[in-house]
């Protein structure tokens, strides 16, 4: 089952694997980092829902995916994720609530991957935001639509925390604010991404190490039916949520 949504239809998630892969990573994009980038094109991203806690477990999606509501929460065939996160969230009378809090942790987050060429390197990147970052980002490229072959971008991050602020700004000056070696590959950008890069990007956890996982959060899985010894059985489950039983 896909992972993720590509080009037109990311864009539609937006505005709302497969193989051995490419072998390609996600770009270090911390606050602080900035890119001199050319666009390519006005689709160059993949969409997904990501699982993990900072600090604690690494992001991973779901080898098999809950189906999803319109805004974004599982509503059948739920991974073992959607189950500790439904736990709480039926304990939850609010979402600033204990049960709210905990129940944030185990949610899935839609993320994007974006992609473009880096003018320092000559070569193309991948960045993962959130979907307001991605909004943010995707204004500005389709704002200068007709003119991206033109153009070049400084793609930043600045911020912390919640405070976090991702901006993709046109480069007035190239002449001034690019070296000989990113002016150089300014001509050597191609003409489209190749969307080929994003299969295998995302690391995809099957039930046993999403489980695994759940451990390592310090989530009790007895909680949803299952104990450390008998982790490894795939238990059946035809679970399903009602949409307008959400509270956040």
């Amino acid at each position: 089952m896909t992972n993720y949504t590509t080009g037109a239809d990311a864009l539609s998630a937006l505005n709302r694997t497969d193989d051995a892969g490419s072998g390609a990573e996600f770009a270090s994009f911390k606050s602080g980092t900035s890119y001199f980038v050319k666009v390519l094109g006005t689709a160059d991203l993949i969409s997904f829902f990501s699982y993990g806690i900072f600090g604690k477990v690494h992001s991973f999606v779901a080898e098999t995916p809950s189906k999803k509501s319109a805004k974004g929460y599982p509503i059948d065939a739920l991974t073992v994720w959607d189950k500790a996160w439904k736990y709480h969230k039926d304990l939850s009378k609010d979402f600033n609530d204990a049960h709210g809090q905990e129940a944030g942790k185990y949610r899935a987050k839609e993320r994007f991957a974006m992609g473009f060429f880096d003018l320092s390197t000559g070569e193309p990147i991948i960045v993962d935001v959130s979907k307001n970052q991605a909004q943010a980002i995707h204004g500005i490229i389709t704002k200068n639509e007709k003119r991206l072959d033109k153009m070049v971008f400084e793609l930043s991050k600045q911020g912390a925390s919640t405070s976090t602020t991702v901006s993709l700004s046109p480069v007035m000056y190239p002449d001034e604010d690019l070296t000989d070696v990113q002016r150089a590959n300014i001509a050597k950008a191609p003409e489209a991404f190749d969307m080929a890069l994003f299969n295998g990007l995302l690391f995809e956890a099957d039930e046993q190490q999403q489980i695994d996982n759940l451990v390592q959060a310090g989530f009790d899985i007895s909680l949803i039916g299952l104990t450390k010894t008998a982790a490894t059985e795939t238990p059946v489950d035809n679970t399903k949520v009602d949409i307008d039983d959400l509270p956040f």
